[in-house]
């Protein structure tokens, strides 16, 4: 099954909106496998963003996420990557489609909520550096109401 890493940035997690975006996703039909509220160390975040290092962004990036506490999640479901893509919504919430969640919840690029992989590669690559194997939980996700007697 495809699987996508996703992380509520420390200004989605300060303003109490972790449970609002877990809810689009799960009412997507995606499935939750691992999930951890952490301070990223600076050796995670140079190695998360690896490609940016260098450009001139970098530095507020680097302490912008450092910045609080951070939600990183693995989702799965066929396709994944693009799905959550989708729900997520532009980098700049500005440009942001109204419905995503940058959209709804963003308001600049510097702090805009969400951070969701670009591509199948990116997903591996990052759900490796926050996540060992034995951390994604494996289970079947039951769409059907249970009833009780």
């Amino acid at each position: 099954m495809d699987r996508t890493f996703v992380m509520i940035k420390p200004d989605g997690v300060q303003r109490g909106i972790i449970g609002a975006i877990i809810s689009r996703l799960e009412a997507k039909g995606l499935k939750l496998v691992a999930a951890k509220l952490t301070m990223l160390p600076e050796e995670k975040v140079m190695e998360h963003y690896a490609e940016h290092v260098e450009k001139p962004f970098f530095p507020s990036l680097k302490a912008y996420v450092m910045s609080g506490p951070v939600l990183t999640m693995v989702w799965e479901g066929r396709g994944s990557v693009a799905i959550v893509r989708r729900i997520v919504g532009a980098t700049n919430p500005a440009e942001a489609a109204p419905g995503t969640i940058r959209g709804d919840m963003g308001m600049e690029t510097g702090k805009n909520v969400i951070h969701a992989s670009d591509s199948d590669e990116s997903a591996a690559r990052e759900i490796a550096i926050h996540f060992s194997a034995d951390e994604l939980v494996d289970y079947t996700r039951i769409d059907e109401p249970v009833l009780y007697e």
